[in-house]
């Protein structure tokens, strides 16, 4: 009768739970992001293009969004930094903080404008085209030099957003305007964000490089730049009052705006666990996904028709980057840990600001 090795049983026991506890940490991470930020992208289109109330008032105060999402995620932060006795000073000096606040809040901002434009489809794919914008922040600031196929596949791309963009479907129309979607200054508020995200991105990459820093240090500090400035900001417009006033007469706008915030907050756990956990290239499928999932969604939820030639461009952009998530060789594992293999080269997924 053969005797049983215990080491082999030992080791596919072994084998067995690391493969079911990977299944149950990819399940939670795949399904928190999806949760919360598909959630964060139907309530961003709601509060920005969907009239409350019975006189149907549009909330038109963008700047007061970007107030209540920093000062939730700021205090978030400051809770996280303090329950694990980390450092709560700043590591870099403030101006560099203020820095990636200032052109977060520009990101932001050009974000949600761009929703009294343009479709929340047409501003979710058209933020893919940040590659190109990523890539020359990063040659100016970090001295990066990129392959010949990372230019191929950002021109790809790119051309799927201009198709997608270029050619809506004539019937989807702006509550703010008359006539077609896309507007100019719509798309000169998506060209805004994309060159406000990749110097954000690029220069917290930078912090990271630059200094010994912990990721809701950044975060909490950021925020907190941000509260100050988006405050003076609607304070400087006169909006703060007006902002205050809507949200007290329109009741189920106020809940829109905290849930907003909070979920905007709870993403960025599951971005960091995600990326801690994975690295950045399963957060960068993920994310992927669920871009191609909201747009989807808000088709149905908010009945966006699409010309097919949009159906040709969401092909060619979600084509092009799934094929450079699957062709990618996924790298050795090594004594370096995939958190510092993020501070060393993926920060730019570390943002308080959700994609």
């Amino acid at each position: 009768m053969a005797e049983t090795n215990p080491a082999s049983v030992s080791s596919s026991s072994g084998d067995s739970n690391w493969r079911d506890n990977k299944l149950v940490k990819g399940s939670f991470a795949v399904s928190g992001i999806m949760l919360t930020l598909v959630t964060y992208g139907i309530l961003q289109e709601k509060i920005m293009r969907v009239p409350y109330g019975v006189n149907k008032d549009y909330f038109k105060y963008s700047l007061f969004l970007v107030f209540c999402n920093r000062i939730t995620t700021s205090a978030v932060s400051a809770g996280a930094l303090v329950a694990r006795n980390k450092v709560l000073e700043p590591v870099a000096p403030i101006y560099k903080y203020c820095l990636v606040s200032v052109s977060n809040i520009l990101t932001t901002s050009c974000q949600y404008e761009a929703l009294k434009y343009v479709s929340f489809p047409v501003q979710t794919l058209a933020k893919c085209a940040k590659m190109i914008p990523v890539m020359v922040w990063g040659t100016v600031i970090m001295q990066k030099k990129y392959r010949g196929t990372d230019y191929l596949l950002a021109f790809i791309v790119t051309l799927g957003c201009s198709v997608f963009i270029l050619y809506p479907a004539g019937t989807d129309i702006s509550p703010y305007g008359r006539g077609r979607e896309n507007t100019v200054w719509g798309v000169l508020l998506m060209l805004g964000y994309l060159g406000c995200d990749g110097f954000t991105s690029t220069f917290q990459d930078k912090m990271f490089k630059g200094y010994n820093m912990e990721i809701h240090n950044q975060i909490f500090y950021t925020t907190l730049c941000s509260c100050v400035l988006s405050l003076t900001g609607l304070i400087i417009q006169g909006q703060l009052l007006p902002a205050v006033e809507f949200v007290y007469l329109h009741k189920d706008c106020f809940f829109d705006i905290a849930l907003l915030s909070t979920v905007a907050t709870a993403s960025q756990f599951f971005i960091s666990y995600t990326i801690r956990t994975f690295g950045a290239l399963t957060f960068a499928t993920i994310m992927t996904t669920r871009q191609l999932v909201s747009i989807i969604l808000s088709c149905v939820w908010f009945s966006h028709p699409l010309s097919w030639e949009q159906w040709i461009g969401a092909v060619i952009v979600f084509g092009a980057i799934y094929s450079k998530s699957f062709l990618r060789k996924a790298p050795e594992k090594t004594t370096t840990s995939s958190v510092e293999h993020v501070q060393n080269g993926n920060s730019n997924n570390l943002k308080e600001n959700p994609c």
